[in-house]
């Protein structure tokens, strides 16, 4: 089995021990079910609407909180998938740097309120939808990929028991 690593770090003033194992499942659950074949790393930041918001203004230019955002650092070449080129991997630690999330705890909490449904379902479904686009996922894209990846996230999740 490859060893993924996914570090979780807060921005925030609260014990995020309790969601910090569940974060991590659900996107090393992602990367083995993408068959993600070579070990690589994936760091997770919670932050609050304001922060998340500053990102959003200054990557997409969409002055407004988001509940995620993904970074990924590698492009998936259409007939091969995703390949980590040579020179992004580490040579301490032989891991590829796949991407940073950024999740807004503070906007998860007002969706799981509003959707009905615990923070830990949310925070579980926010981690495998941008662990997804940082596999080379994009539904914004429509169409069969659009379908492709809202069936994948839905496989994921159930394999998790959310």
């Amino acid at each position: 089995m490859i060893n993924h690593v996914i570090e979780v770090v807060s921005e925030l003033d609260i014990d995020i021990s309790e969601f910090e194992l569940l974060i991590k499942e659900c996107v090393n659950k992602t990367l083995v079910f993408e068959d993600i074949r070579f070990p690589c790393e994936v760091c997770v930041l919670l932050t609050d609407n304001a922060g998340i918001r500053e990102l959003n203004l200054t990557y997409r230019k969409l002055d407004k909180p988001t509940d995620v955002l993904s970074f990924p650092m590698l492009e998936p070449d259409p007939d091969l998938g995703l390949i980590p080129p040579g020179q992004d991997i580490d040579a301490v630690t032989g891991h590829v740097m796949l991407g940073d999330i950024v999740i807004s705890a503070e906007k998860a909490a007002g969706q799981a309120e509003e959707l009905g449904h615990s923070l830990k379902r949310e925070l579980a479904f926010l981690s495998v939808h941008a662990a997804l686009h940082l596999t080379g996922y994009d539904h914004e894209r429509g169409g069969d990929e659009e379908s492709r990846f809202f069936s994948r996230q839905k496989e994921i999740l159930n394999t998790i028991g959310i």
